[in-house]
């Protein structure tokens, strides 16, 4: 869940100089700061899992992969958001420790307060980005993986992965069964 921190607007510059000295993590939103909350136990746990599946490849690929501490900067810092899980393989963002600007790979798990901005403000702000491949959302409620892909010009591709379906992270290029993204994990809608 986010809360709205400032009633004034700050500018980008103003925001990264002030952010860094925070001790919780906020959004940016074209000159509006929000306060992120915390997360649950499950939330991370479908997070790390996530990781965990993708580690290999990502390292294999010479990419870099971070969680929910780093932002992503999109439309030229116009908003700085902090997903999931980030995957970049682009050499420009090595010189960025707090953001990444060109991103292949953004995850986002889904839960009842986010689930909303995650859909659609978020997911108009990243396909803005130019090396976004996919945008992928995972469900806390239900055994559901939904990818966002690329295609031709504007055009995003729409994929959904159920239980007993193999999830394919075209982007990586790679597959595991969706069972193995939510080992331990307390579905919301059963707990």
């Amino acid at each position: 869940m986010m809360a709205s921190l400032q009633s004034h607007h700050m500018s980008a510059n103003e925001y990264l100089a002030w952010e860094s000295k925070q001790e919780i993590r906020h959004e940016y939103c074209n000159g509006e700061v929000f306060a992120m909350a915390g997360g649950t136990k499950d939330h991370d746990k479908l997070a790390f899992n996530l990781r965990k599946a993708l580690d290999a490849r990502v390292e294999e690929q010479g990419c870099d992969m971070t969680g929910s501490d780093v932002k992503v900067m999109v439309n030229e810092g116009m908003f700085y958001r902090y997903p999931d899980l980030a995957v970049s393989c682009d050499e420009r963002d090595r010189t960025h420790e707090t953001f990444y600007k060109f991103p292949k790979l953004i995850v986002e798990v889904l839960s009842s307060s986010t689930e909303g901005v995650d859909r659609g403000d978020k997911f108009q702000e990243y396909i803005q980005i130019p090396t976004l491949e996919e945008y992928v959302l995972v469900s806390s409620k239900q055994m559901q993986v939904e990818c966002f892909r690329r295609g031709e010009g504007r055009m995003w591709l729409y994929f959904a992965y159920k239980a007993n379906e193999t999830v394919e992270i075209a982007s990586m290029g790679i597959k595991f069964p969706i069972e193995q993204l939510y080992r331990n994990v307390q579905l919301a809608a059963e707990s």
